[in-house]
């Protein structure tokens, strides 16, 4: 199946978001032990908690443009319907 740019290009940013939370959480945890470990692992929580709602705001977009996709097909389906239908 042949994507189109938009899905090349959220598939790309899913793919760095994942690669962000894993290495952001590591850094943000080494950046912070100085202050102590309580410390770090709610910040390190905190960076992971946003992280993960923009990578679900990019899997949105994904799911959105197959929903419009899907319903493009079901309204062109329905019009054949109804013209075969109304001869």
């Amino acid at each position: 199946m042949q994507k189109d740019k938009f899905d090349r290009i959220v598939s790309f940013l899913l793919g760095a978001s994942w690669a962000i939370v894993i290495f952001g959480a590591l850094i943000t945890f080494k950046l912070f032990s100085s202050f102590g470990f309580s410390l770090a692992f709610f910040i390190t929580v905190a960076f992971i908690v946003v992280s993960f709602f923009l990578i679900l705001a990019l899997d949105a977009f994904a799911i959105n443009r197959e929903k419009l996709y899907e319903a493009k097909k079901q309204t062109k389906l329905l019009e054949q319907i109804y013209a075969k239908h109304t001869k």
